[in-house]
């Protein structure tokens, strides 16, 4: 466990959940609040476990998953440095719904839900600048969830990487993917086959994948193709 530094706290203020709440309000908050690392494939929680705290990535990557009934991971969210998770749990006082586990070495900062609880009781003003924010990720969130729904499984594909990539000398990008295919088939919520599928067809947008590192010869040439799929 450590203590937040400065760069902690300035990312922190960055959070959407946090967006509204002032400096000197959000160290208050943040009191009982410390920084916890977890090794690759480190279990936050489990399902069912008393949700007595919520979290910050600061560093790494975490997967929130179900499991299926054979006992595979299906992932739900992918939480990323900066973003919060599991605060809706504190605030109905419930258990995780969901498991949650490091995708790779990871940093994050724990927020014990009682001390958390307490002083925002006793600060309306800040309950109130809390909901704002949460009610705004929320809006987000759910256009999110709508748009994703209505597109093609080539579409889903192609805006992920497309989200990734930052065009270089002419054009093109190559980054390496945080997930496995299988994951990021959970994670865009599709079947590994229909992953599959997409993957052949952006090829002739020039797409090329080699393991987990992605090629792309035209940025705005697959923008194009996406749209018009």
């Amino acid at each position: 466990m450590a203590a937040l530094s400065e760069g902690d706290l300035s990312l922190v203020r960055r959070a959407p959940l946090f967006s509204e709440i002032d400096g000197a309000a959000l160290e208050e908050l943040l009191d009982s609040a410390f920084i916890r690392s977890y090794p690759d494939g480190g279990l936050v929680f489990g399902r069912g476990d008393a949700a007595d705290r919520f979290f910050i990535v600061m560093e790494g990557r975490v997967n929130l998953f179900a499991l299926t009934e054979k006992g595979d991971q299906s992932i739900i969210e992918v939480i990323e440095s900066g973003q919060s998770f599991a605060e809706g749990a504190i605030f109905a006082g419930a258990q995780y719904p969901l498991n949650a586990e490091a995708a790779v070495v990871s940093r994050l900062l724990e927020i014990p839900a009682q001390p958390f609880l307490r002083r925002l009781a006793a600060h309306q003003g800040l309950a109130a600048q809390l909901l704002a924010s949460l009610a705004r990720w929320e809006r987000h969130l759910t256009a999110e969830i709508a748009d994703l729904k209505s597109r093609s499984p080539v579409q889903r594909l192609g805006a992920y990487l497309l989200a990734r990539a930052a065009p270089g000398e002419g054009g093109g990008a190559a980054f390496d993917l945080p997930l496995s295919k299988s994951e990021l088939a959970s994670r865009l919520g599709i079947t590994p086959e229909s992953l599959s599928r997409a993957l052949k067809r952006l090829a002739g947008a020039g797409v090329a994948t080699h393991g987990r590192t992605v090629v792309i010869d035209d940025v705005a040439a697959l923008r194009q193709f996406c749209r018009s799929d």
